[in-house]
C-alpha cells in the first residue's frame, strides 16, 4: 500500500496536492519492476514537500553543491536493488521509499513558459522524482531515454500531454 506524507508551504496554491501526488506515485510505480509494491500488505511510504524556492535551493546547494533552486529533488532512502527485498521482509511492515521536494517558483515559472497548469506541472515532477526513488536516472542518454519512457507513460495514464515533446510555433 502507497502512502504519501505531503507537507505544503503557503505559497502552493489549493490543489488536491494528497490526490495528485498519491496518483502520480501510483502512475511511476506501476510502470517499472517495482509494480509489486502497489499491492504489498507493507506500508510503502513517500515524503512530498511542497515548498519555497529558498529551501529547496538550500538543500541543492548543500546535497548536490549547485547554489540555485531546482524544481525537484528526490533523496532515496533505500538502495533500488534493495527496495523488494526490503519490502518483503521489512519487520514493522514498513518501506519509506524516500523524500520528494518541489520548488514553488521554480515549478511556478516553468509550467508559466510551458502554458500548462501547475498542478500538471508538479504531477510530472512528482513522476519524476518517484522515479528516481526507485533508482532510475538521466545522466546518460540511454537513461534519459529510459526514464522519459516511463514518465510519458505514467502521465498519459493520467490524462497529461508528453512534457518532452517539442512544440511548434
Amino acid at each position: 500500500m502507497i502512502q504519501i506524507e505531503l507537507s505544503r508551504e503557503e505559497p502552493w496554491a489549493h490543489a488536491d496536492w494528497d490526490g495528485l501526488a498519491t496518483r502520480a506515485a501510483r502512475a511511476a510505480i506501476e510502470r517499472t519492476p517495482h509494480g509489486p509494491l502497489l499491492t504489498t500488505p507493507a506500508l510503502v511510504e513517500i515524503s512530498v514537500r511542497l515548498t519555497s524556492d529558498d529551501e529547496v535551493h538550500h538543500l541543492n546547494k548543500q546535497y548536490r553543491g549547485k547554489d540555485k533552486p531546482t524544481n525537484v529533488l528526490s533523496f532515496p532512502m533505500v538502495q533500488p536493488d534493495l527496495i523488494e527485498t526490503v519490502s518483503q521482509n521489512s519487520d514493522d511492515g514498513e518501506l519509506l521509499l524516500g523524500d520528494i521536494v518541489l520548488a514553488h517558483g521554480v515549478c511556478v515559472a516553468e509550467a508559466a513558459e510551458r502554458g500548462i497548469a501547475v498542478e500538471t506541472h508538479a504531477t510530472h515532477l512528482m513522476v519524476h522524482g518517484v522515479l528516481h526513488l526507485l533508482g532510475y536516472d538521466h545522466m546518460d542518454d540511454d537513461e534519459a531515454e529510459a526514464m522519459e519512457a516511463i514518465e510519458r507513460d505514467a502521465l498519459a495514464s493520467l490524462g497529461i500531454d508528453d512534457p518532452y515533446s517539442v512544440r511548434e510555433d
